[in-house]
């Protein structure tokens, strides 16, 4: 087993939240820096983040040492960014094994399930987090599939397609560490505020 990258996707408008959720503040911390530091305690490195929208202010608050990629069809949706971002760690020197793969939005993931997914990095690897049994992020990619995830990753289904049935994809249970679900308006934000 190795290190494997950790591959932020940060990239969109937030339009039902009214901004860009990476520029949200959580706890007094913008959701981009949260899930970097998730992303970072949990074991990964080097780190990637892809910005699209509000792409300057969002990668003011990025921290240094952590390499951002702009996903130029960012409007696309998911897939734009994770084509983008698997791009640019297939020319780190040396390329990481495996990429896990974080949404900004996701402030219940915690530091210790991306360890435990981050675990089990080969090559050849296909993992998701799974929670009472039903698959969610964050998502083990490894290097051996970034061409084929590439190639099928439109809109904003992300790798759902590629992994949707893939013999090789294991599930591992996640949901006594984390909670997977996303916030895309104020409400659900107020929701962890009030944890």
């Amino acid at each position: 087993m190795s290190v494997p990258a950790g591959l932020l996707l940060a990239a969109g408008a937030g339009r039902r939240m009214g901004r860009p959720k990476a520029l949200v503040e959580l706890g007094g911390e913008p959701l981009v820096r949260r899930a970097l530091r998730v992303l970072a305690d949990g074991g990964c490195a080097p780190l990637v983040v892809v910005l699209g929208a509000e792409a300057t202010a969002v990668a003011d608050l990025v921290p240094s040492g952590v390499h951002v990629v702009v996903a130029q069809g960012w409007a696309e949706g998911m897939g734009a960014s994770l084509r983008t971002g698997l791009a640019a760690l297939a020319e780190f020197d040396p390329v990481p094994d495996a990429a896990l793969v974080h949404l900004v939005d996701l402030p219940g993931v915690t530091a210790a399930a991306v360890a435990r997914i981050g675990a089990r990095a080969t090559p050849d690897v296909l993992l998701r987090a799974a929670y009472s049994g039903h698959p969610a992020h964050p998502v083990l990619i490894g290097r051996s599939h970034w061409a084929g995830v590439r190639a099928a990753a439109t809109g904003d289904a992300g790798a759902r397609g590629y992994l949707s049935g893939h013999p090789d994809l294991a599930l591992v249970e996640c949901g006594d560490l984390a909670d997977p679900d996303d916030v895309d308006t104020p409400e659900q934000l107020a929701r962890y505020r009030s944890c």
